[in-house]
C-alpha cells in the first residue's frame, strides 16, 4: 500500500476541478476492487452450504443457543454429530464451514496466478493503447465476474469466475497510476496516490460491513447471492462512467526521455536488454534477503484476510458481530498504520540511512507480532481490538520496505524493478494459504476441535510469519553495507543522489503493485 504521509491530501485542489473528479471515480474503482476480491472470504460459509465445496464438520444449528454450541464443535464425526440433542431436538447439523483446501485453491492461486502474471502484459497495453478506455473495460468486466458469481449453482463455475475476477483486477492498479501520473503534477503526485490507495482499506472494510449485513437480512433466502448482486451492480455503471467522460491525458515524459514501451523497443536489444537491467539489482544478497522476508510478511497478510472470516465464524461469532468491529477496524488502524509508518520511514530515520530502517522493520514485526496473537487467544470484544495495534504497527513495514529496496536499486530501472520486487512477493505470498488445511488437518489428526486446530494453523502462519520476516530482516541487514558499497562502486545511483525525490520514488511505485497486503 501506498505511503500516503506525504503532501497533504487537501493541497489536490490546485490540480483543477477536472482531476479531482478523475481522481473520485478512480478511487471508486478500487474500492469495488478490494470490496469484489474479499465478497468471498465474507460469504465463503454460506456459498459452500449452497454449492457444496470444502470442509464438512459438525457445527450448531442456526437456532441453537450459544451456551451449548461448543458440544457441537468437538464433535468430530457425522454420526456422533447426528446425536447431539437436547429435549429431542437435534442441536448439531453436519455441514460445509466453507474452508479446506477448496476454499484456499480459490482464495489464493486461481485469483492470484492469473492477477499477478496478467500485470504483466495489462502493463505493456498501459503504455500503447487508450488507458482510460481500457480501465472502463476492467471495471465492467471484474464487476461482471462478481455479479455472476451471485448464480453459480457449482464449484467448477466459480472458479471460473474467479479466474475472470483476477483478469479483470489486474488492469485497475497499473492503468489507474498511469492516468493519475499525468493528470496530476509532481509535486502532487504522491498524494494523489495516497488517495487512491484509500481504496484499499475503504474496500476492505466495506466487505465485512455489506457483506456480513446483507447475508444477515438473508433477502428473499438468497442472502449470500444478493451480497454478489449488490457488489457487482456498481461496478457496471462506472465502468462506463469511466469510459464515457474520462478524457485520455497526454503522457507524461520523464527527464526528457521517453519511458514508455515503445521508448523500451526503440532502445538496442530492446525488452530482454530492459529485463537484464531490472533483474541485475536481485543478483545481490541483500536485495533477494529483502524479496524473501517481504515474501513471507505479505504471506502471513494474505493468510489473516483469507481466513478472518471463518475464523471469527468458528468461535461462534455471528455475522452481525463480525460487522460491528470488522466494517471499521481495518480501515482505521490500516491506514493509519501506513502513514505512521511513512512518517517513521521519511520523517524520523531518512538522515540515518537503510540500517536505521532495516531495525525499524525488525522491531515493527516482532512488537506486532503478540498483537496478532491476540487476535487470535483473546475472547470477543478483545480478539477484535487486539488488532488495532497489530494494524497501526504491523502495516509499517509496506513503505520502510521500499525505502530499503530503492536504495539498492539504479534509478534507471527503479519503478521497474519495485514492480518485480511485488511481483515475487505476491505470488509467493498469496500462495501462501494452502498451507492453512494441511496444518490445520494435522492438529485434527491430533485429537483438536475444527476451531481449536484452525486458531493452531493461524497461530503459525499469521503471528508466527510475523516473528520469521523479523528474523529475515535481521539477517538482510547483515549484506547491506556490503552491497550498499557495491552499489555506490558501480556507479549506481543510490537514493541519496537519484534525481527522484524519496516520497515520488516510494508512492509511485508502490500503486503499481496494487498493496495487496491489507493485514
Amino acid at each position: 500500500m501506498a505511503d500516503t504521509g506525504g503532501n497533504s491530501a487537501f493541497s489536490l485542489h490546485k490540480a483543477g476541478y477536472y482531476s479531482i473528479y478523475v481522481l473520485v471515480l478512480l478511487l471508486m474503482a478500487y474500492l469495488l476492487n478490494q470490496l469484489d476480491r474479499y465478497t468471498l472470504p465474507i460469504s465463503t460459509m454460506q456459498m459452500a452450504q449452497d454449492i457444496h465445496y470444502g470442509d464438512q464438520v459438525c457445527m450448531a444449528n442456526s437456532t441453537t443457543d450459544k451456551s451449548v454450541t461448543d458440544q457441537c464443535k468437538h464433535t468430530g464425526s457425522e454420526t456422533e454429530c447426528a446425536k447431539q440433542t437436547v429435549n429431542g431436538t437435534l442441536m448439531c447439523k453436519w455441514d460445509y464451514n466453507g474452508q479446506g483446501l477448496q476454499y484456499q485453491l480459490i482464495a489464493g492461486p486461481v485469483f492470484i496466478l492469473i492477477y499477478t502474471f496478467a500485470a504483466i502484459p495489462v502493463g505493456f497495453a498501459a503504455d500503447l493503447y487508450s488507458r482510460k478506455s481500457l480501465l472502463g473495460v476492467s471495471v465492467f468486466f471484474w464487476s461482471l465476474m462478481t455479479l455472476l458469481m451471485g448464480f453459480t449453482r457449482e464449484y467448477w463455475q466459480l472458479v471460473i469466475l474467479r479466474f475472470g475476477l483476477g483478469l479483470g483486477e489486474a488492469g485497475c492498479t497499473p492503468f489507474a497510476s498511469s492516468l493519475i501520473t499525468d493528470y496530476f503534477s509532481q509535486e502532487l503526485r504522491a498524494s494523489a496516490l495516497g488517495v487512491y490507495n484509500w481504496g484499499i482499506y475503504m474496500g476492505y472494510s466495506l466487505a465485512y460491513a455489506l457483506g456480513n449485513l446483507i447475508i444477515g437480512a438473508d433477502i428473499q433466502g438468497q442472502g449470500w447471492r444478493w451480497f454478489y448482486y449488490i457488489s457487482g451492480m456498481p461496478g457496471l455503471v462506472l465502468g462506463f462512467v469511466i469510459f464515457f467522460t474520462v478524457h485520455e491525458p497526454n503522457r507524461a515524459m520523464t527527464g526528457g526521455k521517453e519511458t514508455s514501451l515503445r521508448g523500451i523497443l526503440a532502445e538496442e536489444g530492446g525488452c530482454w536488454k530492459k529485463l537484464k537491467r531490472i533483474m541485475q539489482p536481485f543478483a545481490r544478497m541483500s536485495p533477494l534477503l529483502l524479496c524473501f522476508a517481504g515474501s513471507i510478511r505479505n504471506a502471513a497478510g494474505y493468510v489473516w484476510a483469507y481466513n478472518t472470516q471463518p475464523y471469527f465464524e468458528s468461535i461462534g461469532q455471528t455475522p452481525l458481530e463480525i460487522a460491528k468491529y470488522m466494517s471499521w477496524i481495518p480501515l482505521v488502524s490500516g491506514s493509519f498504520g501506513v502513514v505512521f509508518g511513512g512518517f517513521i520511514s521519511d520523517r524520523i530515520v531518512v538522515r540515518k540511512g537503510p540500517y536505521a530502517r532495516t531495525w525499524v522493520l525488525i522491531a515493527s514485526q516482532l512488537v506486532a507480532a503478540p498483537f496478532a496473537a491476540g487476535a487470535l487467544f483473546l475472547d470477543p470484544p478483545y480478539c477484535y481490538l487486539s488488532l488495532i495495534p497489530a494494524n497501526i504497527i504491523g502495516e509499517m513495514w509496506v513503505g520502510v520496505t521500499l525505502a530499503v529496496l530503492v536504495e539498492l536499486i539504479p534509478s534507471t530501472v527503479r519503478t521497474s524493478a519495485v514492480a518485480a520486487y511485488f511481483f515475487i512477493i505476491s505470488n509467493i505470498g498469496g500462495n501462501m494459504p494452502l498451507l492453512v488445511p494441511p496444518i490445520k488437518q494435522a492438529f485434527v489428526n491430533a485429537g483438536h476441535s475444527q476451531p481449536d486446530s484452525l486458531r493452531a494453523a493461524l497461530y503459525i502462519l499469521y503471528p508466527g510469519l510475523y516473528v520469521l520476516s523479523s528474523c529475515l530482516f535481521l539477517i538482510t541487514m547483515i549484506s547491506l553495507k556490503r552491497d550498499i558499497a557495491e552499489v555506490k562502486l558501480n556507479n549506481f545511483m543510490p537514493l541519496e543522489s537519484s534525481s527522484d525525490s524519496p516520497d515520488n520514488s516510494v508512492n509511485e511505485v508502490t500503486t503499481e503493485a496494487d498493496g495487496l497486503t491489507t493485514n
